[in-house]
């Protein structure tokens, strides 16, 4: 038997996030083909209720640290709990998801193990028994194999890349506390506010539908018809670098190798005329719609089918028919 696989269930306000799930599943498929066993964290404040739901997913076990002084997210905080749950379950592999959190967390907890991470994975697979991870590099346009010399091995894995395996209401995983050995002043940097966005809008990186819009879209004001689109799949807005340098749209709404990196099912680019930082934070998904009315748009060179025309004339009338199909 292989050393433990460690899984990051990350959760926010007491609900797991879609990437938990991710994660863990992940994480089942490699622990069985080595014939190891696969550990989860979890960390917060009031989240011992969410361990039994990770034993359903294929967690072997799942180490709880419930504290007060966890209920915010805090680099030295979490990084000190997730480095004595590697030592606690000697794990050989540690899979977070390249969150926001995940993104700070993994390197913050390699550094103190001294040992190596790989950051925004699209795949992971065993080779001659020593774990490969798939990640992008040049925005997008190389592929590379990496693997560390030292365990454990961190990684991150890209939301809404991998799969999330079926749950077994039958499958239990014992739970064990973690004791949070620092006090709430030894942390150094502190949250004192979180100042949460108006409609509670879905985060772009777990989004299986976004409608994008670029410098085309000529206002802020007309990202309407774009929002009605997105309402009408069950999906968000995103945006180009330009239109958020613009005043248009949020950062939070920006895709792009400054932005956010997305991966979802249907990726619908309106008025986006596909330059290189864009297409790094949007090219791994599923399928690419493009909507431009110039034919020679870069954007179309990624792009599963492609619309030419004016998106005010088309985006109205797609949104319609989707209404009609959907029965909204």
């Amino acid at each position: 038997m292989g050393k433990a696989i460690l899984a990051f269930a990350e959760q926010r306000d007491g609900k797991l996030k879609k990437n938990a799930y991710e994660v863990i599943s992940t994480g089942k498929k490699l622990a069985d083909e080595i014939k190891s066993e696969l550990v989860s964290l979890l960390i917060g404040s009031g989240i011992e209720g969410l361990a039994s739901e990770l034993g359903s997913y294929g967690s072997d076990k799942v180490l709880v640290a419930d504290s007060e002084i966890l209920k915010l997210y805090s680099s030295e905080g979490y990084s000190s709990v997730l480095v004595d749950a590697v030592k606690k379950c000697d794990a050989g592999i540690v899979l977070l998801p390249a969150s926001s959190m995940g993104k700070d967390l993994a390197p913050a907890a390699a550094a103190k193990l001294e040992t190596g991470v790989a950051m925004d994975c699209i795949g992971v697979a065993f080779k001659d028994g020593k774990l490969e991870a798939t990640r992008p590099v040049y925005a997008g346009k190389i592929m590379t194999k990496v693997g560390c010399s030292k365990e454990p091995f961190f990684i991150t894995l890209r939301p809404n890349v991998f799969s999330v395996s079926a749950p077994s209401p039958d499958k239990k995983a014992s739970v064990e506390k973690i004791n949070v050995g620092f006090s709430a002043e030894s942390i150094r940097a502190k949250v004192k506010e979180i100042v949460a966005a108006a409609g509670g809008k879905m985060d772009l990186t777990e989004a299986s539908v976004i409608v994008a819009g670029g410098r085309g879209m000529k206002s802020g004001e007309n990202f309407k018809v774009l929002e009605e689109l997105a309402d009408a799949l069950g999906g968000v807005v995103g945006a180009s670098r330009s239109v958020v340098d613009a005043g248009w749209r949020p950062h939070s709404d920006q895709v792009g190798q400054t932005g956010k990196v997305v991966s979802p099912n249907l990726y619908i680019a309106c008025g986006v005329s596909g330059a290189i930082q864009h297409l790094a934070g949007m090219s791994s998904s599923k399928c690419i719609v493009a909507i431009n009315k110039d034919s020679d748009a870069p954007i179309f060179q990624m792009a599963d089918y492609g619309i030419v025309g004016d998106l005010f004339q088309v985006v109205p009338v797609l949104a319609q028919e989707v209404k009609k199909v959907l029965g909204k």
